[in-house]
């Protein structure tokens, strides 16, 4: 099961969309306080929808207390700063990727100890960076392309489809 890591989220409308995403891919979301928001927000329910009910989620303190209860994760840190970009690096099924507060994102002090393991979306001209959102799901879906879509439905919901070729 991949992980996703949010360092102080800021947004109950990205929190929720994140978490939908992660169970739509089977991942584990892990939230770093503070939070900007409550957890039972209207906002977050929203952009989870019927789906945060079947989140696997944990809350933790700040990120010393992660790292205890987490003692021999490998993190990638996502951030702007970094050198590789995120389809460089080699995702293991049980990693974790962390992704920063929306207005700043992963602290300095943080990322110094994991210069190697910090990757970044690739992006043109003065952009600062992506929604949070979206970030989570390009880095998520490529970690697990990369881990061949493990225990995923690969096959769609073709009985579903309504349209026919004439």
């Amino acid at each position: 099961m991949l992980n996703i890591i949010l360092h102080e989220p800021e947004i109950p409308q990205n929190t929720g969309n994140i978490g939908r995403t992660c169970v739509a891919a089977g991942a584990k979301l892990h939230l770093i306080e503070p939070l900007g928001f409550r957890l039972n927000e209207k906002a977050i329910k929203r952009a989870g929808m019927d789906y945060w009910e079947k989140l696997d989620v944990t809350r933790y303190d700040d990120f010393a207390d992660f790292l205890q209860k987490n003692p021999d994760a490998k993190i990638f840190m996502a951030t702007t700063k970094a050198k590789h970009t995120y389809t460089e690096v080699n995702y293991g099924p049980n990693d974790f990727i962390m992704f920063g507060k929306e207005s700043a994102g992963i602290p300095e002090e943080i990322l110094v100890d994991y210069e190697e393991t910090c990757i970044r979306i690739p992006m043109i001209g003065d952009i600062r960076s992506l929604n949070l959102g979206n970030s989570v799901a390009i880095v998520l879906y490529e970690a697990l392309r990369q881990n061949h879509f493990t225990d995923m439905n690969l096959e769609g919901d073709l009985h579903r489809l309504s349209w026919k070729s004439k």
